[in-house]
């Protein structure tokens, strides 16, 4: 019997998304603002005030509304891939130790986390447009809105790739 293995589905996902991402100076952008987009929303959304919960005891504070969206994007990406899924997990601790520096800065009389996220994700947003210009194609998340999710993987993907780490 001939069977030829079906693509997973999330590699699938990855040759549809690198159709609007071949130029090298796009790429570059991408590697730049992809990471800061997603460091930036969940920035944003960790700035949403949180209600004290007294069960939480020292823990409050660091319990976020973020967290929600960390669950949902980590859930999707286990659904796609679990090894992919624990390293974008691991880089998003990296990106809270990051925003718990910039909350810090704040109370010490720097600007609001909000307004940090915000100038992130907007200068980042732009970048990626100007990407897309450069190359000349709609961004993916215009044809399937999941393809939000999927640039942050998609650049995981090639360092685990380099790294000789499957996923």
């Amino acid at each position: 019997m001939n069977s030829i293995a079906q693509p997973k589905l999330v590699d699938v996902y990855f040759d549809k998304y690198a159709e609007s991402h071949q130029n090298p100076k796009n790429e570059l952008i991408h590697w730049i603002c992809v990471p800061l987009i997603v460091f930036s929303l969940v920035g944003l959304v960790w700035a949403i005030p949180f209600p004290y919960l007294p069960f939480l005891g020292r823990l409050n504070g660091y319990v976020s509304w973020a967290w929600l969206l960390i669950a949902f994007a980590v859930y999707y990406y286990f659904k796609l891939s679990p090894v992919l899924a624990g390293f974008m997990l691991l880089l998003i601790l990296i990106f809270i130790y990051a925003i718990l520096a910039l909350l810090n800065w704040q109370h010490s009389g720097g600007p609001a986390l909000w307004q940090s996220c915000l100038i992130i994700f907007v200068l980042s947003w732009v970048g990626q447009f100007i990407g897309h210009k450069i190359e000349g194609k709609k961004p993916s998340f215009f044809d399937d809105i999941k393809f939000l999710l999927i640039g942050p993987i998609w650049l995981m993907h090639f360092i685990l790739l380099k790294l000789g780490i499957k996923y």
